[in-house]
């Protein structure tokens, strides 16, 4: 079974599933109303409904091109698909927005959906028919699935990190389809073809240390960590960015201010793993 992910630099995303209704059916086309709906929701989550935001309710649909979810720090969400077509948990400080419901010609369900940043895990059942299918857009590039489970880690640049965790994933970009199978993980950089993919670790370890500099006549303290390239990295409440060997900085306060500076890292893998290190420089 074919499951693919299409990463590149616009935002959208794409699912189907459902049942074939014959020939003689299928020039008759009824209207079958597609959703997602708000199951859980923890911290301060926001619904855009029809341009305006407000306070995601459990119970709540959404179910037009433009609505969508956004999460705040230490918050999440859990989206159902349709009835139990799939779920999308959503983590913390994520946007994620409908681009597409439909049915296909052999009754399909056909969802779009878009992921600008932040971290999503999706878990899809199998799909009986040929025209079921699943594509999310993110910054780089885009991912498409039928029935598989797979996160995504998406940095502030657009760096994505894909792990499968069940099925397969095709990570596309830049005109180059690179298979993710089950157990492996990869990332892609916009404006660059996916990266090989690797077995899978999900792995929120961090090496680190500190470097002072002086910037302006003023001497800081630089923080200078590595973890795994697919994770995501959160510094005191901001996303950051790390390059293709998972390599990040920030910088602190000027040395001397405080007896000792403190800050907290949170590493968080594309299944969602999350790890959070309060560190001290003294």
């Amino acid at each position: 079974m074919k499951y693919t992910i299409w990463l590149g630099t616009a935002i959208a995303a794409l699912l189907m599933v459902g049942g074939s209704q014959g020939i003689a059916q299928s020039s008759l086309q009824v209207r079958v109303k597609r959703w997602l709906d708000v199951r859980q929701t923890t911290g301060s989550v926001r619904m855009l409904e029809n341009g305006k935001s407000q306070p995601a309710l459990v119970g709540s649909r959404l179910v037009s091109i433009g609505d969508g979810i956004d999460t705040g720090s230490n918050s999440t969400a859990l989206l159902g698909v349709d009835t139990n077509v799939g779920f999308v948990t959503v983590a913390e400080n994520t946007s994620l927005r409908i681009q597409k419901l439909e049915i296909a010609p052999d009754n399909g369900r056909v969802t779009h959906l878009s992921v600008t940043k932040g971290q999503a895990r999706l878990k899809v059942r199998p799909f009986t028919h040929r025209g079921s299918d699943l594509k999310i857009q993110t910054p780089a590039g885009f991912s498409g699935v039928r029935g598989t489970e797979f996160g995504l880690a998406i940095q502030p640049n657009g760096k994505t990190g894909l792990a499968v965790l069940d099925g397969k994933v095709n990570s596309i970009a830049q005109g180059k389809e690179i298979p993710v199978p089950r157990g492996f993980q990869n990332f892609t950089i916009p404006g660059e073809s996916p990266s090989t993919p690797v077995p899978l670790k999900d792995d929120t370890g961090l090496k680190y240390e500190f470097e002072k500099v002086v910037e302006r006549g003023v001497r800081k303290v630089r923080l200078v960590g590595q973890t795994d390239p697919v994770n995501s990295v959160i510094v005191d409440g901001t996303p950051r960015d790390t390059d293709r060997s998972g390599r990040f900085t920030a910088d602190l306060l000027p040395v001397g201010s405080t007896p000792a500076l403190s800050f907290q890292v949170t590493v968080t893998t594309p299944l969602g793993k999350q790890q959070v290190y309060d560190l001290v420089f003294r």
